[in-house]
Parts: structure tokens; sequence; C-alpha cells
């Protein structure tokens, strides 16, 4: 198993905390024009919910960053070792995958409300995307 340095934690926490502040960001809002759109689709409903529980994902992500961020950076008032760093790492990495999976399905479900041919080309393009930020992250 790799042991990365505590400045590496920095840097990848504050790269990770940036790509998830944006993409609650753009969830929170997604979630505020479905509450004030009045449609009786039953996939608006997934969708708000799809898009809730990205938006709590990555906004537990921030934190979990903000906290390595904290715990790795010079001047810290506690001693820090590589085993403190456990939690908020999982946590946080699991809850951007947790988020990145829910938007890719509100990507993939926000056709369905217009069309069928629609709902088949965001659904392929909710998949491909998914599939681009797996492929970029391992």
């Amino acid at each position: 198993m790799w042991k990365l340095s505590m400045e590496y934690w920095n840097e990848l926490a504050q790269q990770m905390l940036l790509i998830s502040a944006l993409l609650s960001g753009f969830s929170i809002a997604v979630v505020a024009s479905l509450l004030v759109f009045t449609s009786k689709h039953p996939i608006i409903n997934r969708i708000l919910k799809t898009a809730t529980i990205a938006a709590g994902s990555f906004l537990v992500t921030v934190f979990a960053m903000t906290r390595i961020i904290m715990m790795t950076t010079t001047g810290y008032p506690n001693k820090v070792v590589e085993a403190d760093l456990l939690l908020p790492r999982i946590v946080g990495i699991s809850t951007l995958f947790v988020g990145i999976i829910s938007l890719s399905i509100v990507i993939s479900l926000s056709g369905w409300t217009n069309s069928k041919s629609t709902g088949v080309f965001t659904t392929v393009i909710g998949v491909l995307t998914f599939l681009g930020i797996i492929t970029m992250l391992f």
C-alpha cells in the first residue's frame, strides 16, 4: 500500500474540496429548481430525491476534505499521524462517489420527462459520463 505524505493529502483534499463544492452547488440549484417546478410527472420526484442525495453527499465530502486540509496544514495545533486521516478520508471519498453516482443518475433521468428518445439519449450520456469520471479517477 502507498504511504502518501501529509503535503500530498493536503493538495488532494484541496482539489476534492473544490470539485465537491462546485458539484454540491449545482445539485442544490437543481433541487431548488425542482421544488418550485410544478409537474405531476413521476420521474420528477425521482430526480428531486436523487439530486438531494447528490447535494448532501457532496456537502459531506466538502467538510471531510476541509478537516483533512486543516489537519495537514502547517500550524495545526495537534500532532497528526496518518491514522488520524482515516475516518475523514473514508467518509469523504465514499460520499464523493455516492454524489457522482447520484448526479449521473440525475443526468440519465432528466430526458425521460420529455420523451422516450430524449430519455434514451440522456441515459446514454449519463452512463458515459459516469464511466468517463471513473476512468479518470483510476
